[in-house]
């Protein structure tokens, strides 16, 4: 019973370090010294800009408009998706369009 109670903690211990891992990683990475804004605050940043939105996928990059440096999201919304960019110094919902069938 002992060893049961091993594996069971074994996985769970590794799950988190997956979990962990996963989200600390994220398409331009390398840029996140350069932001204000942390990826959280711009994820509530997003959703908040669209209201019962999902995140479906995030990265930061630089890109003009702003500060040059921004938070691009997809969210999933009941009509399709919808791309949000949130200025990575600033803050501020640069874009918040309807995501087409051409994205990036």
């Amino acid at each position: 019973m002992k060893a049961k109670h091993i594996i069971i903690a074994a996985a769970a211990a590794l799950s988190a370090l997956g979990t962990v891992t996963a989200a600390q990683a994220f398409d331009g990475q390398q840029y996140a010294r350069n932001a204000k804004v942390s990826l959280e605050q711009a994820r509530q940043i997003a959703l908040q800009a669209v209201p019962g939105g999902r995140i479906a996928d995030e990265e930061l990059e630089k890109e003009q408009g702003g500060s040059g440096l921004r938070y691009s999201f997809d969210l999933k919304v009941a009509q399709g998706e919808r791309e949000v960019g949130v200025d990575a110094r600033s803050g501020k919902v640069l874009e918040n369009s309807v995501e087409g069938p051409n994205k990036d």
